[in-house]
């Protein structure tokens, strides 16, 4: 079935959100898409077909810039500020009553991590978190500290070869690796049985 499409005013321009709805939803999972790519990712097209096949409702997001027709991302101060405008509009239309739980892949799941709590999300899937930046000079600087400062359940689905790294598991914090790299384009059945299990979990 097709979804839902709506359109939310955030600080920073109009977002969109493709709302996903499961009958007799338990929870509700929203996700993000990466810095220069779209909502039809692979990995984040596999996390909305399972959440939905284990009940959750799933509203999949575009960020303004890319609404906008950009694909340079804007800066994280105005995703973060997007993506919870966007979230508190969904849980007071859409996803109203439902447990919360938000990801994305990529930059995406930067986004949800850094606003974890502002959103009251039960839990968090980070797709392809990328833990290191490339190397330009210096030192990189690891962003380990967003994942570090999530206070609910997370998981991480990383690919063995992704050039960003891959973060280590932590109390609460749960890591599976994969085969591919940073698209996660590779092992498609993998991705799907880690978040699969990880909500049964979770997801009361």
């Amino acid at each position: 079935m097709a979804p839902t499409v709506v359109e939310i005013e955030t600080p920073h321009g109009l977002a969109r959100a493709h709302i996903h709805a499961a009958r007799k939803a338990r929870a509700a999972l929203v996700l993000g898409h990466g810095a220069g790519g779209g909502v039809e990712a692979p990995d984040l097209v596999t996390a909305r077909d399972v959440a939905l096949e284990t009940g959750l409702t799933v509203a999949v997001v575009e960020q303004p810039y890319r609404v906008a027709g950009r694909r340079s991302p804007a800066p994280a101060a105005q995703l973060d500020a997007a993506w919870t405008a966007v979230v508190g509009a969904l849980t007071k239309s859409h996803l109203s009553g439902l447990a919360l739980l938000v990801g994305g892949r990529s930059a995406g799941a930067r986004v949800a991590c850094r606003t974890a709590e502002a959103t009251a999300a039960i839990g968090v899937v980070c797709l392809a978190f990328p833990l290191v930046p490339p190397r330009r000079s210096g030192t990189p600087t690891s962003r380990l500290p967003e994942l570090d400062a999530v206070g609910v359940p997370t998981l991480v689905v990383q690919g063995a070869g992704d050039r960003f790294g891959v973060p280590p598991a932590a109390p609460g914090r749960t890591v599976v690796v994969v085969r591919g790299d940073h698209s996660l384009r590779s092992d498609l059945g993998a991705i799907g049985a880690a978040i699969r299990g990880w909500l049964a979990e979770v997801v009361p």
